[in-house]
């Protein structure tokens, strides 16, 4: 593996900075080795309601973790990782989180057993207990290469906060597989979803479930090869059986095994997924040890030409004073990258609040045009499905966005940070994962009931003027107040009462259904608004804090390099020789380390 690899030649690397007091390099380092030090690749298990998800992680840890029954749904994600004993963790994040501090989570344990208690929709519904997500560990191999497996909620019809937020972990993760079963082709919430996902996580895969108790399902896996086609996705399709697998395991049957269709998911998952984290690990820490190299060699290379050239000494040194003030210019506020991240990141807030609001508005108008077509009463259950779904839709697009435009502001950043220095790129991590997480769902308006009783009440109130009414106008000519007349225009002058009380009920429902979705959209536009802004700053924060550290680095090794050019001119001429040979003995140590940081991504 590459990790072990990687970590030796930081630590090489951290002794290197030690010996040649560079505190300042060996903080690049630690955080490069504080990243190996984790080495989990995350899988995202996505899909819609009923589709197979937990049954799937279940069947590819060859264990029940996941709770499964027609009955249950998840509520909430649940990690599968690597572990030598099998234990139930419950993680929670108590609000009230700050844009510079990240909440303590609150870990409880479990028994094994109770996981369906706390992870269900049906142990705890509409995830009442507040929890983040819940974390297993297993005895397994697949996990043990770092494989976590995270069992998500269903993404298609949810409401905003669930869609949102699964939205939001993309970024986060290694890979994404999306799970729909062999019941029906891919779904216009599924493919919409999928080419969101590929803008966040490239490394996408697809899963068709429940093959053995579909017949058709090869009919199914080509017309959703066809729609990925349309939809640009470039995305394998693997039909599986969980059910087969699970038998196969249990009963030993490598015939049911091979059946079960997991041979080529699991090798999407480790040559895929691990070996393209295994390789993204080789060159980050390749790119961070050679940085520190060229630096640390910085400083010889700059006295030895000195001292084998001294007649252009003082060129030389004027040449580093320079390049040190250029450097030391980098890091004040004026700089250009300083300000391309302050106005990028403030331009960048506007236009999200306005995207957002306009995507919003949108579902707002079309919101307000089905309930000026229909009686709210009796499209409520359809019309707040919709709703939700479109909420989430809007809410995950404008993250989407987010994402990508955070990410061209970094190489903008990186661009103007380079005119005046090399600089890398940072690898930015765009987390949301408490995007939308504080709003509730559409509530339903408490409409007035009329009932039976109230229409006989309402028919008489008004068919009782009408008889009056007609029956004086009649008694004039010499009828009785009740006749034909007048009983005919009491039945006519109920009858409209009671339409028109209908319809000012109707209309009532129509405008409390218009002001909760007006409500339940200022809710989103509020909290989602809220995490947008704090997940720029906090990747503004990442950039600064990039670009400044190597700043400073390159402003110290430049001063260092000043200096020991100017310490070469002063060198007697009987040490100059001896110097020359101890410089290009260190040179060559560093550049030792340099050429096994080349080779650790050259490695195969």
């Amino acid at each position: 593996m590459a990790v072990p690899a990687a970590v030796q030649l930081v630590d090489l690397a951290l002794k290197a900075t030690s010996a040649y007091e560079r505190p300042d390099l060996a903080v690049r380092l630690q955080a490069t080795r504080a990243r190996l030090a984790d080495p989990n690749v995350r899988v995202l298990i996505v899909g819609e309601f009923k589709q197979g998800k937990s049954q799937l992680v279940n069947a590819l840890v060859n264990a029940p973790v996941c709770p499964v029954d027609d009955d249950i749904s998840t509520a909430v994600p649940t990690e599968v990782r690597f572990a030598e004993t099998t234990t139930v963790t419950l993680v929670k994040v108590p609000p009230g989180a700050t844009e510079d501090a990240e909440p303590v989570e609150e870990r409880t344990v479990v028994e094994t057993s109770r996981l369906a208690d706390f992870v269900s929709e049906a142990g705890n519904p509409e995830n009442r207990a507040g929890l983040h997500h819940a974390e297993v560990t297993l005895p397994r191999k697949l996990l043990q290469s770092g494989l976590v497996l995270v069992d998500t909620p269903g993404v298609g019809g949810l409401g905003s906060a669930h869609g949102a937020a699964t939205m939001a972990a993309l970024p986060t993760a290694d890979a994404v597989v999306l799970v729909s079963d062999a019941a029906q082709e891919y779904t216009a919430p599924e493919i919409d979803f999928l080419r969101s996902a590929m803008g966040l996580c490239p490394n996408v895969g697809c899963v068709v479930t429940k093959t053995d108790l579909y017949p058709h399902w090869r009919k199914i896996v080509e017309l959703d090869k066809g729609h990925l086609r349309k939809a640009g996705v470039e995305a394998e399709i693997y039909p599986v059986s969980s059910a087969l697998r699970l038998a196969g395991a249990e009963t030993g049957d490598a015939e049911l095994m091979s059946e079960s269709g997991f041979a080529p998911l699991v090798g999407f998952l480790l040559r895929k997924v691990v070996a393209r984290a295994d390789d993204l690990d080789r060159r980050s820490t390749s790119q961070d040890v050679r940085a520190v190299a060229e630096q640390l060699s910085a400083q010889f290379t700059a006295e030895l030409a000195a001292l084998e050239d001294p007649g252009r000494a003082e060129a030389l040194v004027e040449e580093l004073t320079r390049a040190k003030a250029r450097a030391d210019d980098l890091r004040q506020r004026s700089a250009r990258w300083q300000i391309t991240l302050n106005d990028g990141v403030a331009d960048l807030i506007s236009d999200i609040e306005y995207d957002l609001r306009d995507r919003l508005r949108s579902v707002t108008r079309e919101a307000e045009q089905l309930l000026d077509d229909a009686d709210p009463a009796d499209i409520w259950d359809q019309f707040a499905q919709w709703f939700h779904q479109q909420v989430s839709q809007a809410t995950s697009a404008n993250y989407v966005w987010t994402a990508q435009r955070a990410r061209w502001l970094a190489e903008q950043v990186s661009e103007h940070f380079a005119e005046g220095a090399d600089a890398a790129l940072p690898e930015i991590h765009i987390d949301g994962s408490r995007l939308g997480g504080a709003v509730q769902a559409l509530e339903q308006p408490e409409g007035e009931k009329f009932g039976m009783g109230q229409k006989l009440f309402v028919g008489m109130r008004g068919g009782y003027g009408g008889l009056l009414m007609i029956g004086l106008a009649t008694s004039f000519a010499g009828l009785a107040l009740l006749n034909p007349f007048s009983i005919a225009a009491g039945l006519l002058f109920g009858g409209k009462t009671v339409r028109d009380e209908r319809k000012r009920l109707r209309e009532r429902r129509r405008a409390e259904a218009k002001t909760a979705v007006r409500r339940h959209i200022d809710e989103v536009t509020f909290q989602v608004g809220k995490d947008s802004r704090d997940t720029l700053r906090r990747a503004q924060r990442q950039l600064r804090d990039h670009f400044t550290v190597l700043a400073e680095e390159l402003s110290v090794s430049l001063a260092t390099s000043v200096s020991a050019a100017q310490s070469a001119v002063n060198t007697d001429v009987s040490k100059r020789q001896k110097r020359i040979e101890d410089l290009k003995a260190e040179i060559a140590r560093v550049e030792s380390l340099a050429k096994r940081a080349r080779a650790l991504v050259d490695e195969k």
